[in-house]
């Protein structure tokens, strides 16, 4: 638990990847000691849910917003999450144990494999929850770039792998495997710093993004005496004049759920909004607004948490809706079993699930691909199908993740799909952290957490396609298949070994 819980060191906002190279020897030294798979599945859960425990225990500060309904769940959420998706790992550990082959070499690398795999399921089983991927550590690294092509889940794998080494390399002495891993690491660290280059370029006539943050917390976001506050703090934001020497903004970003109304249906309040666009510029032209609300509901009488826009003459232009919903926060899974219980009230706000198109092209402006918060996370489901995009808006109300490692690790996620797309991402967040980020992951202007303002950023040049852009969610089925091929050649090569051959890792052998 404590190698696990190490690990999480490498994830912002601590950014010190290098306890891998402790916690990851550590995993392969155990499993080679432990004498059944039973016992290594066991490693593997001590593993994960130190990882997770500590990685993701910003979540509970979502129970305490509405402490009096929700303060009782947060004993559950600090620990049964970590302890299910401990599951995962304690799967990968076993499985790797019970085809444990000879070799060091082999033995990391079919350990990092069943790790990858059992992040692969842990990404699409039951909705889905792809946070905390170990690839994530190494954002603040020339590793980073390494995601235009890998994604993150061969990310993982590589530096699973490398870190894996280290037990030859140091341990025994092993010439050759330390090699391989100084190798892997430089040419990994020498071609990203390669491929990055030293300024950001603008998009050729590209736009000017003012980016709103209206801090706003979540215990009175929706607080009727402070719903005002925060309604000029986004008009004054959006009104500032451009700094000196700077062009105007063609169009301003607002967080997700900013408003508290339907701008579609409320004609007043979207003039107001287009005044106060057109007040940046002098009134001498305008800009589209990008807002986050919650709009009416539609067939199945639930409402949309959506991406809407405010065009320049105060008119409605496109919509996007959510698709890809939070569970517990957004839906509920397993209805009929949580109404059996008596638990429906656990999410007393649900919404339905979108269905508009995910690309949206406004007049004057490059076309951009929306993501709302949770969407973020996801590595294939940001660029939707169609032609391709040229920048990534997402809106996200990270005020539900309180101050400290939740938020800088959404951030770290969203530099990630920018990699991997070769796309710049503009970034609106209630609270913060608010950014523009160019296509090789760097933040170029930002907001700090619980600060109210806005930004302007040039709208930083997108590359051309990456690989994993063009391959899509294929790159992590093809993945997948690879990984699973090891690791049934390895059963076979074991059973084929005769019986009480002993472990080239093991102490006994």
């Amino acid at each position: 638990m404590l190698a696990g819980a190490a690990m999480t060191l490498g994830h912002a906002p601590f950014d010190l990847p290098w306890g891998f190279f402790l916690a990851v020897p550590a995993a392969v030294l155990l499993t080679a000691r432990a004498e059944t798979p039973g016992r290594a599945a066991w490693v593997g859960w001590g593993f994960g849910f130190g990882y997770f425990a500590a990685g993701l225990h910003w979540i509970g500060h979502a129970f305490l917003v509405d402490p009096e309904r929700h303060a009782w769940m947060t004993p559950f959420a600090l620990t049964v999450l970590p302890g299910f998706l401990a599951l995962f790992w304690a799967g990968a550990f076993w499985s790797a144990r019970k085809v444990w082959p000879t070799g060091s070499a082999a033995q990391a690398l079919t350990l990092a494999a069943a790790w990858t795999l059992a992040e692969i399921a842990r990404s699409h089983a039951l909705t889905g929850f792809p946070w905390a991927l170990p690839a994530y550590a190494w954002v603040e690294t020339p590793l980073l770039q390494s995601a235009s092509w890998a994604g993150p889940f061969g990310l993982t794998l590589i530096v699973l792998f490398l870190c894996g080494l280290t037990v030859p390399a140091l341990i025994r002495r092993d010439a050759a495997t330390a090699g391989l891993a100084v190798a892997g690491f430089a040419g990994l660290w020498l071609w990203g710093d390669w491929r990055t280059p030293e300024d950001t370029r603008p998009a050729p006539g590209g736009p000017v993004v003012r980016i709103v943050q209206p801090n706003a917390p979540q215990t009175l976001k929706w607080d009727r005496e402070h719903m005002p506050v925060f309604w000029r703090r986004m008009l004054a934001a959006t009104s500032a004049p451009p700094r000196a020497g700077g062009a105007p903004p063609a169009v301003i970003l607002w967080p997700e759920t900013a408003v508290p109304f339907s701008p579609e249906h409320w004609p007043e309040g979207r003039l107001q909004i287009a005044e106060a666009a057109r007040a940046a510029t002098g009134g001498r032209a305008s800009a589209a607004v990008i807002v986050g609300a919650i709009t009416p509901p539609g067939s199945e009488g639930r409402h949309y948490n959506s991406l809407t826009t405010v065009l320049p003459d105060g008119s409605s232009g496109p919509r996007y809706d959510k698709r890809r919903l939070a569970p517990f926060g957004e839906y509920l899974p397993l209805p009929r079993l949580f109404e059996t219980l008596g638990l429906e009230k656990l999410v007393p706000g649900r919404f339905a699930k979108g269905r508009t198109p995910q690309t949206i092209a406004l007049p004057g402006l490059p076309a951009f691909a929306a993501a709302i918060c949770y969407e973020m996370i996801f590595p294939h489901g940001v660029v939707g199908p169609g032609p391709r995009p040229d920048w990534i808006v997402t809106i996200t109300n990270d005020a539900w993740f309180g101050g400290f490692a939740g938020p800088q690790q959404h951030l770290a996620q969203a530099r990630f799909r920018a990699v991997e797309q070769g796309l710049p991402a503009a970034r609106a967040a209630n609270t913060g952290i608010s950014a523009m980020i160019d296509p090789y992951g760097r933040v170029t202007a930002s907001l700090p957490l619980h600060t109210h303002g806005g930004i302007d950023a040039p709208l930083p040049d997108k590359t051309s396609p990456t690989i994993f852009a063009r391959m899509g969610a294929l790159s992590t089925g093809l993945l997948a298949a690879a990984l699973a091929g090891w690791l049934i050649a390895m059963g076979r090569r074991r059973r084929a070994r005769p019986d009480g051959a002993p472990s080239a890792a093991s102490p006994r052998g």
